[in-house]
């Protein structure tokens, strides 16, 4: 049984389709526990890696995994809105490959306290970053009926977006 709480999928065709030769510079710009970035590394000694993850817990846990690795491996906090940034501070200006893995891992899902559980009750939290002030609790008491449904319908590709954010807004409207 493997000792990290997020197991990787299609680690075998990441790396076919990476096509990594001896000596690439490669960018995992959603590093998580580290899996993906563990087989990469893997697969040759000459390869260099660059991780980035927004949750630190998961940079954390991505950190001891591959530690053995030195540095050949650097891992980073951010996001997407900030990877140029990130790039160019880590003198990263030509890469061979870069792997992007979107969504959530278990590591969020499992664990009621992150807010993302569809199996157990937790706080309505659901940051990928915890340090961030904003929690969708917040975001749920604080925004309007227009900009909720905005979001439901933009980020969450709810169907009936509208409808659902009414019965949010209005939860003793009568239900149809």
């Amino acid at each position: 049984m493997n000792k990290y709480p997020h197991q990787p999928v299609m680690v075998s065709q990441v790396l076919q389709y990476l096509r990594l030769r001896p000596g690439a510079r490669v960018l995992d710009a959603t590093v998580g526990c580290g899996g993906h970035a563990e087989a990469i590394l893997q697969s040759d000694e000459d390869i260099f890696l660059l991780g980035i993850d927004r949750d630190r817990e998961a940079l954390a846990i991505a950190g001891q995994r591959l530690a053995r690795f030195g540095p050949r491996c650097r891992l980073r906090q951010g996001n997407f809105g900030n990877l140029a940034q990130i790039l160019a501070e880590e003198e990263c200006s030509t890469l061979d490959g870069a792997l992007f893995d979107f969504g959530v891992s278990s590591l969020q899902l499992d664990r009621a306290d992150r807010g993302f559980s569809f199996r157990q009750d937790g706080p309505l939290d659901m940051r990928m970053d915890q340090s961030s002030p904003i929690t969708a609790s917040h975001i749920l008491n604080s925004a309007d009926e227009k900009e909720l449904t905005r979001i439901f319908r933009d980020y969450g590709e709810q169907p009936g977006s509208r409808r659902t954010t009414h019965r949010i807004a209005n939860p003793l409207a009568k239900r149809a």
